[in-house]
C-alpha cells in the first residue's frame, strides 16, 4: 500500500456541525444551516430553540431534507468504500514499507485528516509479521499515541467507531511487545481523561467481531491488580457487553475471549455480585448445556460458576436452576482435569458445604452419583477424590440408595 493510498480528505461541509461526523441524513433549518437529522433532533428535543451554529432564535423548528447534499455524500461514500475495498482485496493489497509506516505515524501525531488511512496502513504492517509488531512496539511514542486516541475522544475523527476499531486492533497487536507493561496498564485503566474504558466499551457495543476481540484482550491485559479489575467492572456497561459476547449464538472466538476476560476481572467481591445480578449463572448454564464448545470455553464457563458459588446469591441461583446442576454434571467427566476440578468444586460447595436440598435432588435426578463413583475410580487428583468422598457421605444417608453400604475408602466400585 503506497503512501497516497493511506490518505483521504473528508469535505468539511459533509460533516454535521454538532457531531462532526459525516452526515447520514442531512436536513436544513430555517437559518439555512444543515445538520445530521439525529443530531439536530436531539438538540431540539433537549428544549433548545436556537440554531447551534449561528445561535439565532429559530422562527420554526421544522427542517427540510437536503437531498442534493445527501446525494453528494452518497457518491463520495461509495467512492471511498470502493477505494478501501480495492486496497483490501487480495490482488491489490500490499504492506507498506518501514519508512512509509514512519511517515504514517507522523501523520497520526500531526492530527491530520489522513489519520484513518494512516492508521489502516500501520495496522496492515502490524498484521504482516511478528517482526513488524516488534518494530512498532519499539517505535518511541507510538503506543502512548494509540492509548491517547482512546483517552482523548475529541468529537472529531477519533470519535468514530471505525477509527477506534483500528486503534484497538493496532494496540492489541503490539501490547505484549511493549517495553513497560505496567505503565501501559496504568494508562489504560487510570487514563488522564478517563475515556479509555469508554472507548473500549464503545467498540464492544458497536464494533466488528475482530475489533471486539481486540478490545477484550486489551481489557484483560489491563486487569493486572484488584484496583484495575474493580475499575474495569465499575465502568457501566462493560460486564453487560462481555456477557452478551458469551451467549451461545455468538462466534466461538468471541465467546472464548469474553469468558476469559470475565474470569480475569471476576475475583473482587463487588465484581462477583455484578456478574450474578446480570444473570451470568443462567447464561453460563445454557452455554454448558451444549456439547459443541471447545475445552477452553467449557473450563472458563465452569470457572465463572465456581466463582459464583462462593457467594450466597450465586449458590442460590445455581441451586434454584436444576438445569444448571445437570449441566455442571455433564462436564464432570471427559472434558479435562481442569474442568473436572471446577465442576466437582461447585457441586461440593452447594451440596456438601452448604447442604442445599434442591441441589442434592438435582444431582440425584441427573444420575450424578454414578458419575461421582466413576470419577473416584479414575486418575483424579487427591483433592477431587476427597470432595467426591464428601459428596457420597451426603447421599449415603438415604437408606433407599444403593450407596448405603458403599464405603468411600474402597478403590473399586462394589455398591451391592
Amino acid at each position: 500500500m503506497g503512501r497516497d493510498d493511506l490518505c483521504v480528505t473528508i469535505p468539511s461541509f459533509f460533516r454535521c456541525p454538532i457531531s462532526l461526523d459525516v452526515m447520514k441524513s442531512p436536513v436544513s433549518l430555517c437559518t439555512g444551516v444543515t445538520y445530521d437529522r439525529s443530531s439536530i433532533q436531539r438538540w431540539l428535543d433537549d428544549g433548545n430553540n436556537t440554531c447551534p451554529a449561528t445561535m439565532q432564535v429559530l422562527q420554526s423548528k421544522e427542517f427540510v431534507p437536503n437531498l442534493t447534499l445527501q446525494r453528494l455524500i452518497q457518491i463520495w461514500t461509495d467512492s471511498v468504500r470502493h477505494r478501501i475495498e480495492s486496497a483490501d482485496s487480495p490482488a491489490a493489497k500490499s504492506v507498506p514499507a518501514r519508512d512509509q509506516v514512519i511517515d504514517a505515524i507522523r501523520d497520526l501525531e500531526s492530527k491530520s485528516e489522513n489519520r484513518l488511512f494512516s492508521l489502516a496502513g500501520i495496522l496492515s504492517f502490524a498484521e504482516e509479521s511478528k517482526e513488524n509488531r516488534e518494530f512498532l512496539a519499539n517505535m518511541e511514542g507510538l503506543v502512548p499515541l494509540l492509548v491517547g486516541f482512546l483517552d482523548n475522544v475529541d468529537g472529531g475523527i477519533t470519535r468514530s467507531v471505525e477509527f477506534l476499531e483500528k486503534v484497538v486492533k493496532a494496540l492489541e497487536l503490539v501490547l505484549n511487545k511493549a517495553k513497560d507493561d505496567e505503565t501501559l496498564k496504568h494508562w489504560i485503566v487510570k487514563s488522564e481523561q478517563g475515556n479509555c474504558l469508554a472507548s473500549l466499551l464503545l467498540v464492544l457495543q458497536r464494533g466488528s467481531t475482530d475489533s471486539k476481540i481486540a478490545s477484550v484482550k486489551i481489557l484483560k491485559f489491563a486487569a493486572a491488580d484488584v484496583e484495575s479489575k474493580i475499575r474495569i467492572a465499575g465502568k457501566e456497561g462493560i460486564i453487560h457487553e462481555l456477557l452478551k459476547m458469551t451467549t451461545s449464538g455468538k462466534d466461538a472466538m468471541l465467546i472464548e475471549n469474553g469468558l476469559s476476560c470475565l474470569v480475569a476481572i471476576s475475583t473482587p467481591k463487588g465484581n462477583k455480585a455484578k456478574l450474578i445480578h446480570l444473570g451470568a449463572v443462567k447464561q453460563l448454564s445454557e452455554l454448558l448445556s451444549q456439547s459443541k464448545w471447545s475445552v477452553s470455553i467449557t473450563e472458563n464457563a465452569l470457572k465463572l460458576l465456581e466463582t459464583a458459588s462462593t457467594t450466597k446469591e450465586g449458590r442460590l441461583q445455581i441451586c434454584e436452576d436444576p438445569n444448571c446442576v445437570a449441566s455442571i454434571l455433564q462436564k464432570v467427566l471427559k472434558v479435562s482435569n481442569v474442568a473436572t476440578e471446577y465442576a466437582v468444586t461447585i457441586l461440593w460447595s452447594v451440596c456438601y458445604l452448604f447442604r442445599d436440598q434442591k441441589a442434592q435432588e438435582a444431582v440425584t435426578k441427573a444420575n450424578g452419583l454414578t458419575k461421582i463413583l466413576l470419577l473416584m475410580q479414575s486418575n483424579c487428583s487427591p483433592g477431587v477424590r476427597q470432595m467426591c468422598a464428601d459428596l457420597l457421605k451426603i447421599f449415603r444417608v438415604n437408606s433407599k440408595s444403593c450407596l448405603s453400604c458403599y464405603h468411600t475408602k474402597t478403590t473399586h466400585i462394589m455398591p451391592f
